[in-house]
């Protein structure tokens, strides 16, 4: 069984989320470049956690968090960021919204590191920040329904979750696989404890970055 968010069906952004698509589309054009470039661009630019401890190629902090793994990777992450995105940047205003994906990003590879700073696994994804984004989402709006793709073998149907089930069923998905990194070919890896990192920063620090609060007119029925 699985389950795809779609979008917030409790509340309607204010404006386009301009920053959530813009890194939906840095995103797709850095994976294209991966495909052109082939292992040598991944291996260039992905995060390796024991290059970072030794104070090499801090460039790769940044560039990891818009490389993916493969077309399923950067489509779950993508889909996932579409879901929770838009109304997190609608609160916090873009420019706030933009700095706090950047710093869940650094929070989930930091935490990353830290779990096992000697690993030569190369690391890649968008997932930490938008762990972050989840996690600042179930903080602020946790009874939302999110419109989401029920898959149970080969039946589909739509589906009304609450926030707080949904993401933190999510999250205690991450606890149960911290320390676990599963490869995914010889491109990187999937790092539960960036997931559980980045999440806990959008959690704490979801408040910090809110703008002005609009007045009811966004939550729909």
């Amino acid at each position: 069984m699985g389950v795809i968010p779609l979008s917030d069906a409790s509340r309607r952004p204010s404006r386009f989320a301009a920053v959530t698509a813009t890194i939906i589309a840095v995103n797709v054009v850095v994976f294209l470049i991966e495909l052109a470039g082939g292992d040598t661009f991944v291996t260039t630019w992905s995060l390796h956690p024991a290059d970072i401890v030794a104070g090499r190629h801090l460039i790769t902090i940044l560039t990891s968090m818009f490389m993916h793994g493969s077309w399923s990777h950067i489509l779950g992450n993508m889909v996932f960021l579409w879901a929770f995105g838009p109304e997190m940047e609608d609160l916090m205003t873009p420019r706030r919204y933009l700095v706090f994906y950047l710093l869940g990003g650094l929070a989930a590879t930091a935490a990353q590191v830290a779990a096992d700073p000697s690993s030569t696994v190369p690391n890649l994804g968008a997932s930490g920040a938008i762990a972050a984004v989840m996690g600042a989402f179930i903080v602020t709006y946790p009874h939302d329904r999110i419109r989401s793709l029920l898959v149970i073998f080969i039946f589909v149907r739509m589906s009304y979750i609450p926030a707080v089930l949904l993401i933190g069923v999510w999250f205690l998905l991450q606890l149960l696989n911290l320390g676990a990194i599963a490869p995914q070919q010889a491109s990187g890896g999937v790092a539960y404890a960036a997931h559980v990192g980045g999440f806990i920063f959008g959690a704490v620090t979801a408040r910090l970055f809110e703008g002005r609060r609009l007045a009811g007119a966004a939550v729909i029925s």
